[in-house]
């Protein structure tokens, strides 16, 4: 395995993708020794497009919906302890396929992760206003999870788990050690709906697209997450320079403050709705679509932190390169001396808590 500040992790999973459906080993093998069939036809062949979400609760159901709406998948199964409610929640999903693409959606079991790309696991401790922190319910969320990774791991040994509960970082790594699973195949959600939530912030401050800032939270999912705000940039442009040229007034403590804002965006919502969903699940559908198209995307994922890193044992989010086999490269971003230290606590706050897991 090669290892630099900038790659942690070597693909290991076959190009031919975590899972192959016997009908397509049938056709493959028919088709692979016929000269005039493209190799990467067979390649195509055999991927699997279906994707697995166990918990189809508020967030579950939501992620399942905007799957479907984005087309990605061509298969959606939902796995629950109620398997009515996840069999209502796929009639309802089927009666919106004719307004988006044709998709296979029915409430199953963990035997039917056996086939899916990516299993994304969503269930959890439900949300709470009341809640201090993501780090509250740690042992029952542990718990659940403890009693749902093991099923998938028998019936998929070579999937991709996704993880979306929280708390997702702690959770993250409890899912690589109960799994087995290689690094790579365990992502958490992590704080890729918090750098949008940074990035939708400074867009509307500068009058800008959210597409045109490049800004990364970083760390933990939660209070002691980190705005990396020494990079942060307009379409290549350093803040500062945007602002001198544009002529703003350049507030480094405003900047600080929208980075407040967006670590309690979520709470806020909770507050005012009872329940984060669409935004976690289009989050969820954006890692779940560069995995299935292996589009090489840079996104904000949990994952081991690599030992260049010198974080120790733990997952929280970085800049990932992700793909068809998850995780493939982790990016060090360069950071200033105030990150760095906050970068830090945030490790060893997740840490103290991954000492906390049964």
């Amino acid at each position: 395995m090669k290892t630099n500040q900038n790659t942690v992790f070597e693909d290991r999973l076959s190009p031919k993708g975590p899972a192959v459906l016997d009908l397509s080993v049938a056709i493959a093998d028919q088709l692979r020794d016929d000269p005039m069939v493209p190799s990467d036809l067979l390649v195509r062949q055999q991927e699997q497009h279906r994707v697995a979400i166990v918990g189809p609760g508020t967030v579950g159901a939501t992620t399942a919906y905007a799957l479907l709406m984005s087309g990605v998948a061509e298969e959606i199964v939902l796995v629950g302890r109620n398997r009515a409610r996840a069999e209502g929640h796929a009639a309802d999903l089927r009666h919106a396929e004719p307004f988006s693409r044709t998709t296979r959606i029915w409430g199953g079991n963990y035997a039917d992760c056996a086939a899916a790309a990516v299993i994304v696991i969503t269930a959890g401790v439900s949300q709470r206003s009341d809640k201090v922190s993501r780090l509250d319910d740690l042992a029952q969320s542990a718990q659940i999870l403890r009693s749902i990774i093991p099923e998938i791991a028998a019936h998929n040994p070579s999937g991709i788990l996704l993880i979306a509960a929280n708390p997702v970082d702690v959770l993250t790594y409890a899912a690589w050690k109960w799994s087995g699973f290689p690094p790579n195949r365990v992502i958490g959600s992590g704080t890729l709906l918090d750098t949008s939530r940074f990035r939708t912030v400074l867009a509307q401050h500068y009058s800008v697209a959210p597409e045109s800032i490049h800004a990364y939270i970083i760390g933990e999912h939660g209070d002691s997450q980190v705005p990396i705000l020494s990079s942060a940039n307009i379409s290549g442009m350093r803040l500062e320079d945007f602002c001198d040229t544009q002529g703003l007034g350049y507030d480094p403590a405003l900047l600080r403050e929208m980075a407040g804002q967006a670590r309690v965006a979520g709470q806020e919502i909770l507050r005012k709705k009872g329940a984060t969903s669409f935004g976690i699940g289009a989050a969820l559908v954006r890692i779940i679509r560069t995995i299935l198209r292996n589009e090489q995307t840079v996104l904000t994922v949990s994952g081991v932190a690599p030992a260049s890193v010198s974080l120790g044992q733990v997952c929280l989010s970085l800049p990932s390169v992700i793909g068809r086999s998850g995780i493939g490269r982790v990016l060090v971003p360069r950071l200033d001396a105030g990150e760095s230290e906050m970068l830090n606590s945030s490790a060893e706050i997740l840490r103290s808590q991954i000492e906390l897991l049964p």
